[in-house]
Protein backbone atom coordinates (compact mmCIF):
# COMPACT_ATOMS: atom_id res chain seq x y z
CA UNK A 1 0.00 0.00 0.00
CA UNK A 2 1.15 3.23 -1.16
CA UNK A 3 2.03 5.71 1.77
CA UNK A 4 2.47 8.79 -0.26
CA UNK A 5 -0.52 8.89 -3.03
CA UNK A 6 0.07 11.32 -6.36
CA UNK A 7 -2.71 12.97 -8.42
CA UNK A 8 -3.24 15.11 -11.32
CA UNK A 9 -0.60 13.71 -14.03
CA UNK A 10 -2.50 13.73 -17.19
CA UNK A 11 -1.51 14.44 -21.36
CA UNK A 12 -0.97 17.91 -22.27
CA UNK A 13 -0.26 20.24 -24.92
CA UNK A 14 3.19 22.30 -25.11
CA UNK A 15 2.38 25.24 -23.33
CA UNK A 16 0.06 23.98 -21.00
CA UNK A 17 -0.54 23.45 -17.10
CA UNK A 18 -1.08 20.96 -14.74
CA UNK A 19 -1.27 20.69 -11.13
CA UNK A 20 0.03 17.69 -9.10
CA UNK A 21 -1.09 16.80 -5.70
CA UNK A 22 0.83 14.20 -3.18
CA UNK A 23 -0.91 13.55 -0.05
CA UNK A 24 -0.58 10.85 2.61
CA UNK A 25 -2.57 7.93 3.25
CA UNK A 26 -2.77 8.50 6.87
CA UNK A 27 -1.58 5.22 8.04
CA UNK A 28 1.92 6.58 9.35
CA UNK A 29 0.75 9.57 11.25
CA UNK A 30 4.19 11.45 10.95
CA UNK A 31 5.11 11.18 7.31
CA UNK A 32 5.54 14.60 5.63
CA UNK A 33 5.67 15.14 2.04
CA UNK A 34 8.51 17.07 1.06
CA UNK A 35 9.59 16.96 -2.22
CA UNK A 36 8.62 16.54 -5.95
CA UNK A 37 11.20 13.98 -8.18
CA UNK A 38 10.95 13.16 -12.20
CA UNK A 39 12.00 10.08 -14.09
CA UNK A 40 12.10 10.21 -18.10
CA UNK A 41 12.31 7.22 -20.08
CA UNK A 42 16.09 6.00 -20.07
CA UNK A 43 17.07 9.02 -17.32
CA UNK A 44 17.79 8.87 -13.71
CA UNK A 45 15.14 10.22 -11.39
CA UNK A 46 15.99 14.19 -10.36
CA UNK A 47 14.88 16.61 -8.15
CA UNK A 48 12.07 18.98 -9.38
CA UNK A 49 11.19 20.89 -6.23
CA UNK A 50 11.76 20.76 -2.54
CA UNK A 51 10.07 22.15 0.45
CA UNK A 52 12.40 23.47 3.25
CA UNK A 53 11.72 23.44 6.63
CA UNK A 54 10.81 26.53 6.77
CA UNK A 55 8.55 26.04 3.85
CA UNK A 56 10.33 27.76 1.02
CA UNK A 57 10.64 26.17 -1.98
CA UNK A 58 13.68 25.13 -3.66
CA UNK A 59 13.88 24.06 -7.58
CA UNK A 60 15.87 22.37 -10.46
CA UNK A 61 17.05 25.01 -12.80
CA UNK A 62 15.41 23.57 -15.68
CA UNK A 63 12.05 24.50 -14.03
CA UNK A 64 12.48 27.54 -12.22
CA UNK A 65 9.96 30.20 -13.12
CA UNK A 66 7.42 27.56 -14.42
CA UNK A 67 6.82 25.35 -11.63
CA UNK A 68 5.49 26.27 -7.96
CA UNK A 69 5.78 24.31 -5.14
CA UNK A 70 3.39 24.22 -2.44
CA UNK A 71 2.03 22.96 0.57
CA UNK A 72 -0.87 22.59 2.86
CA UNK A 73 0.43 22.01 6.52
CA UNK A 74 -3.04 20.69 7.67
CA UNK A 75 -4.05 18.08 4.61
CA UNK A 76 -0.57 17.29 4.32
CA UNK A 77 -0.46 17.69 0.84
CA UNK A 78 2.18 19.45 -1.23
CA UNK A 79 1.55 20.44 -4.61
CA UNK A 80 3.48 21.32 -8.17
CA UNK A 81 1.72 23.58 -10.30
CA UNK A 82 3.70 23.42 -13.62
CA UNK A 83 3.23 25.77 -16.18
CA UNK A 84 4.32 26.51 -19.86
CA UNK A 85 4.85 22.79 -20.20
CA UNK A 86 7.34 21.33 -22.64
CA UNK A 87 7.96 17.89 -24.01
CA UNK A 88 11.51 17.72 -21.92
CA UNK A 89 9.22 17.83 -18.64
CA UNK A 90 7.57 14.23 -19.89
CA UNK A 91 8.25 12.24 -17.02
CA UNK A 92 6.53 10.10 -14.10
CA UNK A 93 6.52 12.62 -11.05
CA UNK A 94 7.18 10.98 -7.76
CA UNK A 95 6.38 11.87 -4.71
CA UNK A 96 8.99 11.73 -1.39
CA UNK A 97 8.62 12.13 2.35
CA UNK A 98 9.89 11.24 5.30
CA UNK A 99 9.10 10.67 8.86
CA UNK A 100 10.39 12.44 11.80
CA UNK A 101 13.10 11.92 13.35
CA UNK A 102 11.69 10.14 16.61
CA UNK A 103 10.44 7.66 14.14
CA UNK A 104 13.55 7.42 12.45
CA UNK A 105 13.30 9.56 9.87
CA UNK A 106 12.17 7.23 7.19
CA UNK A 107 11.84 8.01 3.78
CA UNK A 108 8.98 6.53 1.71
CA UNK A 109 8.06 7.45 -1.89
CA UNK A 110 4.96 7.49 -4.06
CA UNK A 111 3.94 5.35 -6.99
CA UNK A 112 4.27 8.42 -9.40
CA UNK A 113 1.86 9.99 -11.79
CA UNK A 114 2.98 10.41 -15.26
CA UNK A 115 2.81 13.37 -17.00
CA UNK A 116 2.93 13.37 -20.70
CA UNK A 117 3.98 16.21 -23.04
CA UNK A 118 4.11 15.61 -26.74
CA UNK A 119 6.43 17.01 -28.83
Amino acid sequence: QAHLVESGGDLVQPGGSLRLSCSTSGIIPDLTPTSWYRQAPGKQRELVAAILRDGSPTYTDSVKGRFTASRDYAKKTIYLQMNSLKPEDAAIYYCYGVTGLSSGGQAYWGRGTEVIVPS
